[in-house]
């Protein structure tokens, strides 16, 4: 144990620094944040490790997606583990969608009046989502369909579309970077309906599309995957689908070597979103002397700061080789 100090906060005080002295600050969550700071440097230096990022869709509607696409395009990210509405977010905003400043406390009776959807405090108006999502799908579909195999994983499939998407996107940045996006739920969303209007466009023009997005095919690859490697990462920003996943596949190769959760869920009700890692070392998720941090914080706030804190002390890596078909 060692005493408590207080902060020093300097002019022109660097990330790096400010998150050093979190080490002996004593409370609370800034104590966690260091420890995440550490292990994420430890699992990014173990050159065996293969490291997963896992984060749910609401970041992507935020700027908080710029933090996400400098991270893969450094080199440490290997896999993305992600939900459906990152599809969807990162098309509308890639091709014009206008997400804007708004408030949790704003009328919704008035923003619906205004077609306006609300996410949090994220403002959408209606026609720079659903109907600009199904229709940038559809034309990146129609470029793609005759590429991919007729019956393709959902990964195969974004990674084609991300080839012709900007690379300050994510799904550009993953495809060129070779950094695979999987989404398991990924019919849950606009993309999803758009893959079956897209089906339904093609049989009014007299042509039935025979393509089937097969996800057994993407859970093929995330076994030959985890089996490759002798160590596993993880980042797991907030819960559901895409956290369960990663620590789903990662027991069928011993656990997590390293893993650091960001979450503002409760693990009192039980759900998998609060779960803390020491509960996933009862599954084989997690292995027993795995290095943990588990930090109760917004992910719009401790990822910038992680990010900035990885980037000054290690720069960049060297991505791992993954034993896929691209």
């Amino acid at each position: 144990m060692k005493p408590i100090r207080d902060i020093v906060v300097r002019p022109g005080e660097k990330v790096r620094d400010l998150i050093e002295q979190f080490s002996s600050v004593g409370g609370f969550m800034a104590q966690c944040l260091y420890e995440a700071a550490k292990v994420l440097t430890d699992m990014v230096k173990d050159g065996n490790c293969l490291i997963f990022l896992s984060f749910t869709a609401n970041l992507v509607a935020t700027g908080t997606r710029g933090v996400l696409i400098e991270l893969i395009r450094r080199g440490f990210v290997d896999v993305v583990v992600t939900t459906a509405g990152t599809i969807d977010h990162d098309i509308a905003r890639s091709y014009g969608g206008q997400y804007l400043v708004g408030s949790f406390w704003s009328s919704d009776l008035e923003l619906a009046e205004k077609e306006v959807h609300r996410l949090g405090n994220v403002l959408i108006p209606r026609q720079h989502y659903g109907v600009l999502i199904e229709r940038k799908v559809h034309e990146l579909l129609m470029k793609v369909v005759d590429k991919v195999p007729r019956r393709v994983s959902c990964r195969k499939l974004l990674f084609e579309i991300g080839k012709l998407m900007p690379e300050n996107s994510l799904l550009g940045i993953c495809s060129r970077c070779r950094v695979p996006m999987y989404v398991p739920g990924f019919v849950d969303g606009a993309f999803g309906t758009a893959l079956l209007t897209f089906r339904g466009l093609l049989r009014t023009k007299g042509r039935d599309l025979d393509l089937v997005v097969d996800p057994l095919l993407d859970e093929e690859e995330l076994s030959s995957i985890v089996m490759k490697f002798s160590k596993l990462g993880a980042v797991v920003l907030g819960g559901g689908i895409s956290k369960h996943h990663v620590i789903w596949w990662s027991q069928f190769s011993g656990g997590l070597d390293y893993v650091i959760y960001v979450t503002t869920a409760s693990e009192y009700d039980g759900s998998l979103s609060g779960a803390r890692p020491h509960e996933a070392i009862t599954w084989g998720k997690v292995k027993r002397d795995a290095e943990v941090a588990h930090v109760v914080c917004d992910a719009t706030i401790a990822l910038p700061l992680l990010a900035c804190y990885l980037i000054d002390v290690v720069g960049e890596r060297r991505r791992r080789e993954l034993p896929l078909e691209w």
